[in-house]
């Protein structure tokens, strides 16, 4: 697989809904359901963090549907990029929710509940992750999600599902991919085209206009994910002679996750009623990497299921051999982090403090 495969974040949508008529808020929820759930249903758009099988049945290298993924998952491998959970899967249990389904999988029962979008391998742009062939970049997730709206509206009602959208909470994190899988790789030109400052402006102008998009379609509450510290992954570290994280990939992206502040304070002033909180992966991963030993880790170097350097020469194989004690490790393969660092993410975006994620966090968010 290429070198430089890892996707850091995802895109979720937190869609209102619930029973028996108590309101246009209401709209989305089965008949029958409980009122445990804060939101009643959770929609994903995002990269390989969050697939959970979006992937599985693309023409794509880029696929987690076999063992040792999810050895630690009710139900074995799905899709999912981790030996267990991923960072939603824990936000959806705080929210009440049951894990979300794959857009590939969902029946329209399901989709009641909300719909996992995700791709391994996508991007912001189109074009990015084109090494692995199959992907479904941020685009067409987007326009997937119309799809779902138009079946959720033929079912429902446009003014209920209208009004029940202002209450959802959109979680976006893309970007990863545009880094790793374009700008890093060889075989890709926009290295040659751009500087970082200048590709981060590209990728931020694209952002902007799929966020407007997705306020358009009646998008109120946002979550969006920066990115993390991908100078340190297994598979960067395994190309560093001495084994240190890279510098340059580190400082390459902090132009991003800063034009994504501005962005943010940018679309909030402008677009009315409209609430974007930012979650601080690099903070957070940062914080977890320079404070392991108290999380709980011992390893933070390598993949718990690898090959080469580092673990992260040759990403997690069929049927190999995973470490025992996962839980002692931050990544599980050469991109990735384990279940209990996913968990560690999601619930520090759930409940954290400004440390994590500003200037509110999912909690509140759903409660506005």
């Amino acid at each position: 697989m290429a070198k430089f495969r890892f996707c850091f974040f995802c895109v979720s949508c937190i869609l209102l809904s619930s029973v028996l008529g108590q309101g246009p808020e209401d709209a989305f929820a089965p008949e029958g359901v409980g009122r445990r759930e804060m939101v009643p249903a959770m929609f994903i758009f995002g990269d390989s963090l969050i697939d959970n099988g979006n992937n599985n049945d693309l023409p794509s290298f880029a696929k987690a549907n076999y063992y040792p993924y999810g050895i630690d998952f009710n139900g074995g491998p799905t899709g999912r990029f981790s030996n267990g959970y991923t960072m939603v899967d824990e936000i959806a249990e705080l929210l009440g929710l049951p894990l979300i389904p794959a857009y590939s999988e969902a029946s329209s029962n399901q989709m009641l509940h909300g719909v996992n979008y995700a791709s391994a391998a996508a991007g912001i742009l189109d074009i990015t992750g084109r090494n692995f062939v199959g992907r479904i970049p941020f685009n067409q997730q987007i326009r997937n999600f119309e799809n779902t709206l138009d079946q959720l509206t033929d079912s429902l009602g446009a003014v209920d599902v209208a009004q029940a959208i202002a209450r959802c909470i959109f979680f976006v994190g893309m970007g990863s991919n545009d880094y790793l899988n374009n700008y890093l790789m060889p075989n890709y030109p926009t290295r040659n085209q751009y500087n970082g400052q200048q590709y981060a402006d590209l990728l931020i102008k694209q952002y902007t206009q799929q966020l407007t998009r997705l306020y358009n379609l009646g998008a109120r509450k946002v979550v969006l994910a920066g990115l993390g510290i991908m100078g340190c992954i297994p598979s960067i570290l395994a190309q560093s002679a001495n084994g240190r994280c890279s510098d340059e990939v580190n400082q390459l992206i902090l132009p991003f996750n800063a034009n994504m502040k501005t962005m943010i304070n940018n679309l909030n002033t402008n677009f009315p009623g409209l609430h974007i909180v930012y979650i601080d992966i690099h903070n957070m991963f940062q914080d977890i990497l320079t404070n392991h030993r108290s999380y709980g880790f011992s390893v933070i170097n390598q993949g718990c299921c690898g090959i080469g350097r580092n673990r992260g020469q040759i990403t997690c194989l069929p049927f190999q051999t995973p470490c025992p004690n996962r839980n002692r490790f931050v990544f599980w393969d050469a991109f990735h982090p384990t279940e209990a660092v996913n968990i560690i993410m999601g619930r520090k975006a759930f409940n954290g403090d400004t440390s994590a994620v500003y200037p509110i966090n999912i909690q509140q968010l759903a409660n506005i």
